[in-house]
């Protein structure tokens, strides 16, 4: 075992605060990472928060943090896939069985025995995981992912959750050349979402309840921008979507852009509202349409995205700033004052 610096929180009112976690050393299956970048995510803060204790309870100290960008700093014996000092990236999972069905497709996400990055059973050890927000981490090679080499890397490491949730039913959907394609909420995952659908080369709308949001959403690649309470404006995109993806995590009624939908179109949901959705069933039957949700990617397809990242030099737009400031950094998120993720130096916990 190793010692590494750390910021965790003690309970669920506790403040993040410095301190140390034991990594175990690499088997030989391992690959160690010294941590430079890990991106902050609102599960984050849901987690820390025991916000989600109905299905994902915290056990505490919590250490969170699950958008990693490194370097390989040590390989065990039998790693193929990676040598010391390549650049490597760590998402949401890093174990899974390996057996099941899900698995054996490429959907790890899926799998029933999966283990997250942090807050999660580890097989290793009798606690739990621990994430991100830390100097080091040790992974299984399966389950970690090689960087293109041309990306910013603070901007590299939000691609690891906010990047693969938009990308992941983009992909599933076939989205294509030519089509139509709306993005509703222009937060940490729809932004990165207008990135995607611009680079497929789609009409792309963003649909926000935010006026002021209009340059923005031009200048990431949006070609329309339309204020979702002016009832003219979008009824005009009535029945015209190949595929809209929904990022919103507000209560809001989904039927509004159901019907913006052509024949055979698809709303895949992305954000998760606390309270449940009303779903019209002619909003669905009427046109063939269809409404489903989607949770980040496997590790093929979150390979895949990072290289068309690098294809197309895509990476999130973050603030960085050091760990010290994560605190306010979450004070911040949930006043939705960040364009559009944070980004932590993790060289500051040297400080």
């Amino acid at each position: 075992m190793s010692k590494a610096k750390a910021y965790s929180a003690t309970s669920a009112t506790s403040p993040m605060a410095a301190t140390t976690i034991q990594r175990r050393e690499p088997t030989e299956q391992d690959v160690e990472i010294e941590i430079l970048f890990c991106g902050i995510c609102h599960s984050d803060l849901h987690s820390v928060r025991n916000e989600w204790s109905e299905f994902m309870p915290t056990v505490y100290p919590i250490v969170p943090g699950h958008e990693i960008v490194g370097l390989v700093t040590k390989v065990g014996s039998s790693v193929t896939k990676f040598k010391t000092g390549d650049l490597a990236a760590v998402g949401c999972l890093v174990d899974s069985d390996g057996t099941c069905a899900e698995c054996k497709a490429g959907l790890e996400q899926y799998c029933p025995n999966l283990t997250f990055t942090f807050n999660s059973p580890d097989k290793h050890s009798r606690g739990v995981t621990y994430g991100g927000y830390s100097e080091s981490i040790v992974v299984d090679q399966r389950f970690v992912l090689r960087v293109p080499t041309n990306l910013s890397l603070p901007g590299t490491a939000p691609l690891l959750c906010a990047g693969i949730t938009t990308y992941s039913p983009m992909r599933r959907w076939n989205v294509s050349k030519g089509q139509k394609v709306g993005v509703v909420g222009l937060g940490g995952l729809g932004h990165m979402a207008v990135k995607f659908a611009h680079a497929l080369d789609t009409h792309v709308v963003v649909f926000t309840t935010s006026p002021k949001k209009k340059e923005d959403a031009l200048r990431l690649g949006a070609d329309e921008v339309v204020v979702s309470s002016n009832t003219s404006d979008m009824q005009k995109h009535a029945d015209s979507f190949d595929f809209i993806i929904d990022a919103v995590s507000a209560d809001h009624d989904v039927n509004v852009y159901l019907s913006l939908l052509r024949r055979d179109g698809n709303l895949t949901i992305v954000g998760a509202p606390s309270k449940p959705l009303g779903v019209s069933a002619f909003s669905l039957i009427a046109r063939r349409r269809s409404f489903s949700g989607s949770s980040i990617g496997g590790i093929p397809e979150t390979q895949e995205m990072l290289d068309f990242c690098g294809k197309h030099n895509i990476t999130a737009d973050v603030e960085v700033i050091p760990i010290q400031k994560v605190n306010e950094a979450y004070d911040r998120l949930l006043k939705s004052d960040v364009k559009y993720r944070f980004s932590i130096d993790m060289s500051s916990l040297k400080g």
